[in-house]
């Protein structure tokens, strides 16, 4: 699906069929020629995996380490990564839910860092890129990435299945559940599930249940709610709370951040916002 919109800076195409691992997400941006330096990537509750195999992608990090090609993002990273340069580049995203990325990419732990490829993956990484860009279709690219991420899934001892289910219920509840009542369900002391979420999945539940409410919140905003009414939905404590919140995750303000370029094409890319259901209310997806 690419976009006829002039005002959007990417070409943006989306797979027709779903991937062979759940809890992953994939969309192809094809640059326009119009991509301005300095765009932050806003953060969101998934590893983020770009994988680079046209043009040229450069990014810089909280630390000012500056990366090209294909790269990695930790969850939640804040307002610390953004491009550096974007040049006729095609790249193919993908969005790891942290209980996969741990298996796929050996780690979830990546904080405010950008990780290339080639240290995540090592000689493969060279592959990857030659393979998606001999490759005719998009279509074709999206089901040798997903046969490429189940292998490496597989392949991998799995995440602890009480801290996949604490993630699980973390995303079930768009981050509203607390950490005290995520252990009590476990039947786990609240240091003992803190200890084993943060050693699995890079960060404490606590964090990954901000980082989820923040993602919902930042896009019923992104889709015209009224900064009140999302606050009191999301279950913030009052409207200070939420402005707290987005400008922790993107240095910016709730009136601010819906223009950012990367969170107004997640309609086109990632399906926010959803469809209505039958009470006429927005569905919200989300990669689990």
């Amino acid at each position: 699906m690419g976009s006829g919109d002039d005002a959007v800076l990417w070409d943006i195409t989306c797979p027709s069929r779903s991937g062979l691992l759940p809890g992953t997400a994939m969309a192809g941006f094809r640059d326009r020629g119009i991509t301005p330096p300095g765009l932050r990537l806003i953060p969101h509750p998934s590893v983020t995996l770009i994988l680079v195999f046209g043009g040229t992608l450069a990014v810089e990090d909280a630390a000012g380490r500056r990366r090209h090609g294909s790269f990695a993002t930790g969850l939640g990273f804040g307002d610390v990564v953004q491009t550096l340069r974007a040049d006729a580049f095609e790249v193919l995203q993908v969005r790891l839910s942290p209980v996969v990325a741990q298996a796929v990419l050996g780690t979830t732990d990546l904080g405010d860092a950008v990780v290339t490829l080639d240290e995540l993956c090592g000689r493969e990484a060279a592959r990857i890129s030659e393979r998606l860009s001999e490759l005719a279709s998009w279509e074709d690219r999206f089901a040798w990435t997903s046969a490429w991420l189940a292998r490496r899934y597989a392949a991998a001892p799995p995440v602890a299945p009480e801290v996949a289910w604490a993630w699980h219920r973390i995303a079930a509840t768009r981050g509203k559940v607390r950490v005290e009542q995520l252990a009590a369900e476990l039947g786990w002391s609240r240091k003992q599930l803190w200890s084993r979420f943060q050693a699995q999945l890079g960060l404490p539940p606590k964090r990954a249940a901000r980082l989820v409410r923040f993602d919902h919140a930042v896009h019923r905003l992104v889709a015209g709610q009224d900064a009140a009414g999302v606050a009191a939905d999301g279950g913030y404590a009052d409207q200070p709370h939420l402005h707290r919140d987005v400008a922790a995750f993107t240095g910016l303000t709730p009136a601010t951040v819906v223009d950012e370029p990367f969170l107004a094409v997640d309609d086109l890319a990632w399906g926010w916002p959803g469809p209505r259901n039958s009470r006429g209310r927005t569905e919200y997806s989300f990669v689990d």
